[in-house]
């Protein structure tokens, strides 16, 4: 399993912080040759379903995940959301939390994966460009427009 940790410390208050990182639909333009859907009723919440498709017309693969926990942040308390990766060329987790500071907020972003098609001897490797791409991928949410 792959697993790698990523940090962020902002200005937005964590209201807006929690839009941003929770706005699907962004975080496939966030990444490259990734599109993402969400199905469900209404706002995300437990049991929405997030799909992101990586790859160029026909040659790519679906991450559809489940949102398992959700708990946007409010007074004196952090957000929470868990997302279960429930593909097949992708298996494991993530958890975004969201902590109001006196300044702002901080993000905290861990995936816990494994490629179904890869070799474990490539864990390190898988967990290295994943910090990578989902780093850009968060600064790209949080540096985005205010009040999606």
């Amino acid at each position: 399993m792959s697993t790698f940790r990523i940090g962020r410390v902002t200005a937005l208050p964590a209201a807006e912080c929690w839009l941003r990182v929770t706005d699907w639909p962004a975080h496939g333009a966030a990444v490259p040759l990734t599109a993402v859907t969400v199905s469900g009723p209404g706002p995300a919440g437990v049991g929405t379903m997030v799909v992101a498709r990586s790859g160029v017309g026909r040659f790519g693969f679906d991450d559809p995940m489940e949102i398992v926990e959700w708990e946007p942040p409010s007074a004196g308390r952090r957000g929470r959301c868990r997302l279960e990766k429930r593909g097949r060329v992708v298996v494991g987790r993530a958890e975004i939390e969201v902590h109001a500071t006196d300044s702002g907020s901080v993000v905290l972003w861990v995936e816990e994966l494994r490629l179904a098609l890869l070799p474990r001897l490539l864990d390190r490797l898988v967990a290295r460009v994943g910090r990578l791409l989902f780093a850009r991928a968060l600064d790209a949410l949080l540096s985005g427009p205010a009040g999606r």
